[in-house]
């Protein structure tokens, strides 16, 4: 699929960016596949927003992903989409945009943002908001020092084939096993929130595809 028609699909089956409010329920989360885990309520959980920058280069999109810094106190190492709270007065859009500019160095003048995929509720306390922007050309990251590690993008077609998604699991301090999606990639291991999200993606643009069919 080019770029020009990847970018059309996901403005298809994407929330438009101004239907975003702090009202919003999650769509998605990490109890998906472990229902029987303890949930906090809606109230309290903090407002937060990811920016899911698709890239598009010659070879076809890709997907900018950050590994986690290695000295940081929470989720050290992990892959996550550059990412944060949402502040007092602040949209879903704009702390997305801000945290890549922090994290990133993605300056948010090249991000068109195309819509929002479903709220997420993280098991540890979060709703996030996804929201996917455009990145027509090549750009310039760096990497926050002492928070980003690693800047990497995967190709957007190996992310959203269900083929590469599998469940993995963990076990808690309680003893309860729980699952979650993973998608590894040359040696990244992408999983969590962040795969659950790309995988709550391709369940739009599959049921998209299913509804045209």
């Amino acid at each position: 699929m080019t770029g020009d028609a990847l970018r059309e699909r996901l403005i298809a089956v994407l929330d438009p960016v101004e239907s975003w409010s702090p009202e919003r329920r999650a769509g998605r989360s990490d109890y998906d596949l472990n229902p029987d885990a303890t949930r906090r309520p809606p109230g309290e959980l903090r407002p937060a927003a990811v920016l899911v920058p698709v890239m598009a280069g010659p070879d076809g999109p890709t997907v900018v992903l950050t590994r986690r810094a290695d000295e940081l106190t929470s989720h050290a190492g992990q892959v996550a989409f550059p990412g944060g709270r949402i502040e007092p007065g602040e949209t879903a859009l704009e702390a997305a945009l801000r945290e890549a500019w922090e994290e990133i160095g993605l300056d948010p003048a090249t991000v068109e943002p195309l819509g929002l995929g479903d709220p997420y509720e993280t098991g540890t306390g979060f709703l996030v908001t996804p929201v996917i922007g455009w990145v027509g050309g090549p750009a310039v990251l760096t990497p926050q020092p002492g928070e980003v590690a690693e800047i990497f993008a995967p190709p957007f077609a190996f992310l959203l084939d269900r083929a590469n998604h599998r469940q993995d699991h963990y076990d808690a301090p309680d003893g309860a096993r729980r699952l979650y999606w993973a998608m590894p990639w040359e040696g990244r291991y992408i999983w969590g929130a962040t795969a659950g999200m790309l995988r709550a993606l391709t369940i739009r643009l599959d049921s998209r595809d299913e509804a045209v069919a």
